[in-house]
């Protein structure tokens, strides 16, 4: 599943940009599924905003780095996160991830960054820091689509619908393999296939927020599917969902 590079304008639908409720639609599931990118198309289909969580581990797994600071102090790591107040500036299109007033939108796709991310989100008290932060946002942004691997099971469990993206290990070494080739990268298939199992295990079990299909959430195997398809089936169950709402009110 390849994102395109341009997405064209679709007319927003009525049953969602009319609801008068709020709406959060969460998006979780395991790397390499295409989760921030098929989130993305969602939103803009559907006229809400994007939250992408795993950017905003990213920031912090930069933070950790560029401040140097130890994976072993967890309330140094959380003070200075805090202090770099990651948060979006919503008038980029995505939404620009900043630190310190910087935008990292290129520092957190490096790969000392991608390297330390999975340790730095498995500090269970920066993950209640995150969580408090992207509740927040929801409260300020009340119609969302929201991406990550805790989203509907913990950050927003009642959320209007709770979707879960998944893939075959070997299709997601694919995709990432085509992207490192794409940026001009070498690219070992088997060693990605091997780091996606290790990372998978390791979001699975990790004590805060574990990787987890969230309860009533609807699993869609993105395997054999088209960029477009995904987005496409998750708009249809979106829609359905909203209109199911409204019906109920």
């Amino acid at each position: 599943m390849t994102s395109p590079a341009t997405l064209e304008t679709v007319p927003l639908p009525p049953t969602v940009t009319h609801s008068p409720r709020p709406i959060i639609i969460t998006i979780d599931g395991p790397a390499g599924t295409g989760k921030s990118s098929v989130a993305r198309a969602l939103a803009r289909r559907l006229g809400l905003d994007f939250l992408d969580t795993g950017a905003m581990y990213r920031a912090a797994a930069a933070v950790v780095i560029d401040r140097r600071l130890p994976f072993s102090d967890a309330a140094q790591v959380v003070h200075t996160v805090s202090e770099a107040d990651i948060h979006f500036d919503w008038q980029a299109d995505p939404p620009r991830v900043m630190a310190f007033g910087e935008a990292l939108d290129g520092r957190i796709r490096e790969p000392d960054v991608e390297a330390i991310v999975s340790q730095v989100a498995s500090i269970p008290e920066l993950r209640r820091h995150m969580v408090s932060k992207q509740r927040l946002i929801a409260a300020q942004h009340r119609r969302l689509v929201t991406e990550g691997r805790d989203q509907g099971s913990v950050a927003f469990p009642d959320a209007a619908l709770k979707l879960y993206l998944d893939a075959d290990p070997k299709v997601r070494a694919k995709r990432r393999a085509e992207q490192m080739r794409d940026a001009g990268l070498e690219v070992d298939e088997a060693a990605l296939v091997r780091e996606i199992v290790a990372r998978d295990r390791s979001d699975a079990n990790r004590i805060a927020g574990p990787l987890v299909c969230p309860a009533n959430a609807v699993r869609v195997d993105t395997s054999g599917l088209s960029f477009e398809q995904v987005v496409d089936k998750l708009e249809g169950l979106a829609k359905k969902r909203v209109a199911a709402l409204a019906h109920a009110m």
